[in-house]
């Protein structure tokens, strides 16, 4: 063991060999940072020859060296290979939260680039050559869209609600059902972002049962708000009561400095109703109906970027830019464009609206469906014989804890491999395709949903498939 301790070459020996000014090279990385990670590697070695643990060649042989920097090699792609990835999303499920949800537009993905490549006019107003304000970017559109007098945007509707509530209601009460403190993802609850914020909160009703006179009763010379919560990841069927968004409205006006809140949550900017799809209330409606201000998603029905958006009365709106935590949750330029490309295509009528991914996948025909996965099949089959095939009716989910009620009817691709089982094919297309493929797995059948394949994928989908060998 000491001898081939003795044998392990110098740092300067390793430092002249050509793999190391290749590796150099082919990783942009200088030679002091190079030479970190070759000590790192020569150091495990030498730990694992102590051990009694090392498998590979005798140091000091060529072999050895050529072992060395094979680990070295492996070592750096493993430091500097991103680690947030592209996936195909074969499962239909729309708003996949663990696979990033609403995709972008084209338009906004160009919007996105543009402003990341270049220097922006964020908060500069060029006109007038003088400073500006970030929100005056996407303000307009919202207007437009929601017919509210005012909008802001922040990071995500979690932080959205709580600015609202901390700037509107801190040490005041806030009234809220009890049929509405829901839980989001991540284990987040509106009574906890309340509690949070310093504002009280006092539940009214039951679970399932809440009344106009709940409220009323409720109210007294402490309320700030009343707050209605859009239950847009659950629903209660059966007995069940819940107080409209009119009545309340009325019921805050018939009070001096109450106002009514509405958190919609998923933020639907399109009526997918229209299309038989859901129940969720458009904004804009909420804002026709009198509600002082709303909140809701921007990636989540509305199809952009993460982001909180707020919008109402344009005093309320002032108030909350004006306020110390508005800097804390501020969104980047980033952020901004891609909500900005976004919200053009709503500003510009329906027919822009699908151009939108979210909006387009929602509304695809079971038809189209049907025919791709025909075609598929058809390609699949041309390209290898390693499969069994079948097409069935099926249903795809919005996602996102967004419509949990609405199962959209789909077409599915079911696969069956000669010598992988299913587990085993989803398991290679995650791990040894790129980009990674995922997918469903029923009855130890590979289940392909293509709503969630744009037409591009579709033959990386195929080659990777054709791929597949035990």
């Amino acid at each position: 063991m000491k001898e081939w301790l003795r044998s392990l070459p110098a740092i300067h020996e390793l430092q002249n060999h050509e793999s190391f000014s290749k590796l150099s090279n082919e990783n942009r990385l200088d030679h002091a940072l190079l030479t970190k990670h070759l000590k790192e590697v020569l150091d495990q070695i030498r730990e694992s020859v102590l051990k009694g643990n090392w498998q590979g060649s005798i140091p000091g042989t060529d072999k050895f060296t050529q072992e060395l920097f094979h680990i070295l090699e492996e070592t750096l792609q493993k430091q500097y290979t991103y680690t947030i990835e592209r996936v195909i999303n074969a499962t239909g499920t729309i708003l996949h939260t663990n696979l990033g949800r609403a995709r972008l537009s084209e338009n906004a993905i160009k919007h996105v680039m543009e402003t990341a490549r270049n220097y922006s006019n964020l908060e500069y107003r060029l006109k007038e050559g003088e400073r500006g304000s970030r929100h005056s970017h996407v303000e307009a559109l919202i207007r437009e869209i929601t017919g509210a007098e005012a909008a802001m945007v922040v990071n995500n509707n979690a932080a959205a609600v709580y600015l609202v509530l901390r700037a509107l209601a801190k040490n005041k009460e806030v009234i809220v059902s009890r049929g509405q403190l829901v839980e989001i993802g991540g284990s987040f609850r509106i009574s906890s972002i309340m509690e949070e914020s310093g504002a009280t909160l006092k539940e009214v009703g039951t679970t399932n049962k809440t009344h106009l006179s709940d409220y009323e009763e409720a109210l007294s010379q402490d309320t700030a708000v009343i707050m209605k919560v859009h239950t847009s990841n659950f629903k209660v069927i059966g007995f069940t009561k819940t107080v409209e968004t009119d009545e309340l409205v009325q019921l805050t006006k018939r009070q001096e400095n109450v106002i009514f809140y509405e958190d919609l949550g998923s933020g639907a900017l399109f009526d997918f109703r229209k299309h038989g799809i859901g129940d969720e209330p458009v904004v804009k409606e909420v804002i026709e109906l009198g509600a002082d201000v709303v909140t809701f998603s921007g990636d989540k029905l509305l199809g952009g970027p993460q982001a909180g958006i707020i919008a109402g009365k344009k005093e309320i709106i002032d108030q909350l830019k004006k306020h110390q935590l508005a800097r804390v949750v501020r969104v980047d330029k980033m952020t901004l464009a891609a909500l900005e490309g976004t919200l053009i295509e709503y500003a510009r009528g329906e027919t822009a609206m699908r151009n939108i991914p979210t909006i387009r996948d929602l509304l695809v025909s079971i038809h189209q469906l049907d025919e791709r996965a025909q075609l598929f099949v058809t390609k699949l089959l041309q390209k290898t014989s390693h499969f069994q095939t079948a097409i069935f009716q099926d249903f795809s989910q919005v996602g996102g804890g967004t419509m949990p009620d609405v199962l959209l009817p789909t077409m599915v691709v079911a696969l069956k491999h000669d010598s992988l089982s299913a587990e085993q094919i989803g398991r290679k297309l995650r791990t040894e395709t790129k980009p990674a493929i995922v997918a469903r797995i029923q009855k130890d059948e590979f289940i392909i949903d293509l709503r969630t394949v744009s037409t591009e994928e579709e033959s990386e989908l195929l080659e990777a498939l054709a791929g597949l060998n035990s």
